[in-house]
């Protein structure tokens, strides 16, 4: 809100960069898939290409009539494409600077674009309640997912590009097969608009964002909630997985940008990142699901069942055994730590109590009979 973007160093007291350019407040960021170049869209009505480093330089973009709502780079970085309140979608040249040809069938502000993995098709959500698919080639709308009861928020492909994801101000996640348009998974777990999702690089979870303060992580291989992530005083209103699916990051109305550990159960991490499955079919998930809570900083819990390649054999009963005694002391872990928070309140409680006393004794032995 405040025009300006901040870069981050990831080590430890290294400096972060401000960059100051654009003229209203900042919307949507992404870096290039090289790293080294920045993508910001503005209230300005403008994109700017920064370059990362501490000169800051940029360059402006202009075609958008409104609000830039969201920018993505191509996976071959020669191109990325906006969303606007202008209710067009605009594909652009990174290295020729130019703008290249809009996609305008929507009918209110879209919110949301990205491109697929293979780049060659896009996806956009709006606030028409729909999400529609584009051939980047022909430049035509190849299908239109009417399903949302409310305003589409965000959307994305899953890592195999088969699917997409979208995310609604109707509380819901939903994904679709972009091959059949089947609608795959129903998620309803959030008690707010979900504001943003991203997926692990493996495919096999889905992170979400809401405007109930909470992240949640799904596992769409089992098609359930895992993980509730409690830290954001108010709405969170961003989420991105890093490239590795390590660490993700959170940002919220309260003004504060979260990273946080990934931790999750895997076998061999390389070998997951490879396998890109698309989500099982037809799981419908609603609120009664049993999940994991955790405070911040996020507890050391880890998902009750390890992620297995297709080549791999089945689980047996004794790694079954010890991956659901793993998820108890997780959870009996996380457990300490609130009890502990709350015997430091007592504590304190009790401190206040007694000086309350102190004082009190006091003020009765001045005050004259």
């Amino acid at each position: 809100m405040d025009s300006c973007l901040m870069v981050w160093h990831m080590k430890p007291q290294s400096r972060a960069y401000r960059f100051a350019g654009h003229k209203d407040a900042v919307t949507c960021v992404n870096f290039s898939p090289s790293g080294h170049l920045l993508a910001s869209g503005s209230r300005d009505k403008t994109v700017r290409i920064w370059i990362p480093n501490v000169k800051g330089e940029s360059t402006a973009f202009r075609a958008h009539t409104a609000t830039v709502r969201s920018v993505h780079f191509c996976s071959d970085g020669q191109s990325f494409v906006t969303a606007s309140d202008d209710k067009t979608v605009k594909v652009w040249s990174t290295h020729r600077q130019k703008f290249l040809f809009s996609l305008s069938q929507h009918i209110n502000w879209v919110r949301c674009a990205r491109f697929s993995p293979d780049g060659r098709l896009i996806v956009s959500a709006s606030d028409d309640k729909t999400v529609k698919l584009w051939d980047k080639t022909s430049r035509e709308c190849v299908h239109s997912y009417c399903e949302h009861g409310g305003f589409v928020t965000s959307v994305d492909f899953h890592p195999s590009g088969t699917c997409i994801a979208a995310a609604g101000m109707d509380n819901t996640v939903k994904v679709w097969d972009v091959r059949t348009h089947r609608l795959l998974q129903h998620y309803q777990l959030h008690s707010a608009a979900v504001n943003a999702l991203s997926f692990h690089p493996s495919g096999n979870y889905l992170l979400t964002a809401s405007s109930d303060s909470t992240l949640k992580i799904l596992d769409l291989m089992e098609g359930r909630l895992l993980y509730t992530l409690h830290g954001h005083q108010g709405p969170a209103t961003t989420v991105a997985f890093s490239r590795t699916g390590e660490y993700f990051a959170s940002g919220g109305s309260d003004e504060q940008v979260m990273v946080w550990k990934s931790n999750f159960d895997v076998v061999d991490y390389g070998e997951v990142i490879k396998v890109h499955r698309p989500p099982a079919p037809l799981a419908t998930s609603s609120g009664n699901l049993p999940e994991v809570d955790f405070p911040v900083p996020p507890g050391r819990g880890r998902s009750q069942e390890s992620v297995q390649s297709q080549t791999q054999e089945p689980i047996s009963m004794p790694q079954t055994l010890t991956s659901t005694l793993e998820h108890i002391v997780g959870q009996l872990d996380v457990l300490t730590q609130t009890v502990s928070i709350l015997e430091q309140r007592l504590t304190l409680t009790e401190d206040k109590l007694k000086q309350c006393l102190e004082t009190q004794q006091l003020i009765m032995q001045r005050t004259p009979p």
